[in-house]
């Protein structure tokens, strides 16, 4: 009668794996086997020697879960049954962060599920990040930088690569920003309460416009959006009058720091 002796997935090596991989049965005596017995599905194999006997894991394999494998024989005899572990496909439901730098990228944790046996996070077209998961639910790892970035924002999906698949493309997404740059600032001076014309570029998503006073101190500004290139802002109170600065800030990163002096 066949004996199973070990179930090795050809994809992950072990005796765990997913649906479409190909499983190879080894053992003594299997040379009549007509078919696989993968729980209570027959599955037809795709190859049959005395000590080896392949298949593919069907699709009505479990999500998750452990599984009895046998062989059946052209006599009807059934093998001693081993088990094998069906890996669920991650899912991924959400990022810590919604954006990052595109010029140095960031620290970023991935959630959703089944990441346990994780390999590598793909971030689009950006790249890939090797990641050896400890939770089932999350997994920190850094992001890394998109250099050839052209438009102002470039939104990527993330996945997870795990034993079980590569989960859904699309479902969780993060934007690159390029680093904004002030070009000019019109009037150059003024006093508490005036507006200034601020022009540059890659001012979407500005978080804050914050004016340096002769003496480092800071306040934050009221602004308004004109556009992707200009925007206008409030000249702050408190600040000391003399030579200083004005700098935006958007996910992309600071700006430079442009000249301004307040009177």
């Amino acid at each position: 009668m066949a004996t199973i002796i070990s179930l090795v997935d050809t994809t992950t090596t072990t005796n765990q794996g997913k649906p479409g991989d190909t499983v190879q049965i080894n053992g003594t005596a299997l040379s009549t086997t007509t078919r696989v017995n993968f729980g209570s599905t027959a599955v037809a194999p795709t190859s049959v020697t005395a000590t080896q006997v392949t298949f593919v894991v069907p699709n009505t394999a479990p999500c998750s879960g452990q599984v009895s494998v046998s062989v059946t024989s052209s006599a009807g005899a059934t093998s001693n049954a081993l088990p094998f572990f069906a890996i669920a496909t991650p899912t991924t439901t959400g990022l810590s962060v919604t954006c990052l730098p595109a010029a140095t990228g960031g620290a970023v944790t991935l959630f959703g599920s089944n990441f346990l046996t994780g390999t590598q996070v793909g971030v689009g077209t950006v790249g890939n990040v090797a990641v050896t998961p400890t939770q089932p639910s999350q997994v920190t790892f850094t992001a890394p930088a998109n250099p050839g970035q052209v438009g102002t924002v470039s939104t990527q999906p993330v996945t997870i690569t795990t034993a079980g698949g590569t989960s859904a493309s699309g479902t969780t997404l993060i934007d690159y920003y390029l680093t904004p740059a002030i070009t000019s600032v019109a009037p150059a001076t003024g006093t508490a309460g005036d507006q200034v014309t601020i022009t540059g570029t890659n001012f979407v998503g500005v978080g804050t416009v914050t004016f340096t006073d002769s003496a480092a101190a800071t306040a934050t500004a009221v602004f308004t959006p004109i556009s992707p290139t200009q925007l206008v802002a409030t000249v702050p109170g408190g600040l000391a009058t003399g030579a200083g600065t004005i700098t935006v800030h958007t996910c992309g990163g600071n700006s430079n720091a442009q000249a301004f002096t307040i009177t």
